[in-house]
């Protein structure tokens, strides 16, 4: 708790001094308080060599025999695993639309329809390097909340991610130091704290005013921190918002893909459940 305190308070002052890079030197402020305290500890190295022990997982032999890849093709009718490859698409979804809504808002890309233009191309580009870490049997290669830190920086244009792509390629030799960073989530804890501020930023364009709107809103706004899960925060602000058009009696002002969409987080919240009766 007191590093993630002295991490926000050093991001405080020093974007109140207008310190450029302000949320990256509190960061360091932050693991300076965690080696003192004892909350994290100096690496045993700098630089470590590059694992490519996952590089190609699906084509890799599994216990049981055969490949990965054909396992998954030969169990891919059983309910369970249906079930789960649906939760990880919606999940993965709208985790993307969310955050690049809420990141494009605050770059100003975001039209007065509320659109973003180039979406097709940038949820093309979310699912290609989706697929490409899976291919590395890395982590989900996708859209990130933190790049709104990026934006707040002042990154307006794609040679943005590139530098930090760039970077992030060097930086993979140094995983013991990241390591230290990463392994105590107090560290960065403030540093997150900063960016919700900054996502928060446009919900002065909520008409808070309209019930109908308003709640639905709330109700994202308060369920993506409540459930630790953008996609499940959308979730209830998309079933609440149909719900609502309905006890209204507004229901051809639902879209028919509102309809869908929320009758697919139905599913999705009741899994738990489904999954448990059908073993």
């Amino acid at each position: 708790m007191w590093v993630t305190l002295i991490g926000l308070i050093a991001i405080m002052a020093f974007m109140a001094f207008k310190v450029k890079g302000d949320i990256l030197w509190g960061i360091l402020v932050a693991t300076g308080a965690a080696l003192l305290l004892g909350v994290t500890k100096l690496p045993t190295a700098i630089v470590a060599p590059l694992s490519f022990d996952t590089f190609g997982a699906p084509f890799q032999q599994v216990p049981g025999g055969g490949m990965a890849i054909m396992q998954l093709f030969t169990s891919a009718l059983a309910p369970t695993l249906l079930l789960f490859v649906f939760a990880t698409m919606l999940s993965d979804f709208f985790d993307t639309m969310g955050t690049v809504v809420a990141i494009g808002e605050q770059a100003g890309f975001v039209d007065e329809k509320g659109q973003i233009p180039g979406i097709r191309n940038i949820l093309v580009v979310d699912s290609v390097a989706a697929a490409v870490g899976g291919f590395f049997g890395a982590s989900s290669i996708t859209t990130y909340i933190e790049s709104a830190s990026g934006v707040a920086e002042g990154g307006r244009t794609g040679l943005t991610p590139i530098v930090t792509g760039l970077l992030f390629l060097v930086a993979a030799f140094f995983s013991p130091i990241i390591a230290m960073v990463g392994g105590a989530t107090a560290i960065t804890a403030g540093a997150l704290v900063i960016v919700g501020f900054l996502m928060m930023t446009t919900i002065r364009e909520i008409p808070w005013t309209d019930f109908e709107n308003a709640f639905p809103a709330f109700l994202t706004i308060v369920g993506i921190p409540l459930t630790y899960n953008i996609s499940y925060g959308i979730g209830l602000g998309f079933i609440s918002f149909v719900l609502i058009k309905l006890f209204h009696g507004k229901a051809k002002e639902i879209h028919w893909l509102m309809w869908v969409v929320s009758a697919l987080f139905v599913i999705t919240f009741i899994m738990p459940l489904v999954q448990k009766l059908v073993g």
